[in-house]
């Protein structure tokens, strides 16, 4: 299960909807399945089809949870027209299997989507997201 608070989702989708029609992406981190820290990052990608964060950002992202005793509990970036489902590039580059996958679809833009995944081993399983106040 992964357990987002309403504001922490608004930032989510409003990343996303910033980013359009490119992909947007970040890291989550927390304990206990609890989001405490979104990191935004740059998409270095430019694309609407894929994503990768700026290393510099992601290597601070790391730090900062190292220090703050945070586990890196997901990997988010957006859909802009498909569904929140992974694609098979999604699926290729997915090289923490640690973490969960988030996406952010806003092929609905009056309706985004967020699911999430478990990606491993080229295996798709789906995780519980719940969001509270």
């Amino acid at each position: 299960m992964l357990e987002l608070r309403q504001d922490q989702v608004a930032s989510l989708i409003a990343h996303a909807v910033e980013e359009a029609p490119n992909e947007c992406c970040g890291l989550l981190a927390g304990r206990h399945g609890r989001v405490e820290r979104i990191y935004p990052g740059t998409n270095v990608d430019h694309s609407p089809y894929t994503y990768v964060m700026d290393p510099h950002e992601q290597l601070a992202a790391f730090k900062d949870m190292e220090a703050a005793g945070l586990d890196l509990m997901a990997i988010y970036h957006s859909h802009t027209h498909t569904p929140a489902y992974p694609s098979k590039t999604d699926v290729s580059r997915a090289y923490y299997p640690e973490a969960l996958y988030v996406i952010v679809s806003l092929a609905s833009p009056e309706v985004p989507a967020i699911r999430a995944y478990h990606l491993t081993d080229g295996k798709i399983a789906e995780e519980r997201v719940v969001v509270v106040r």
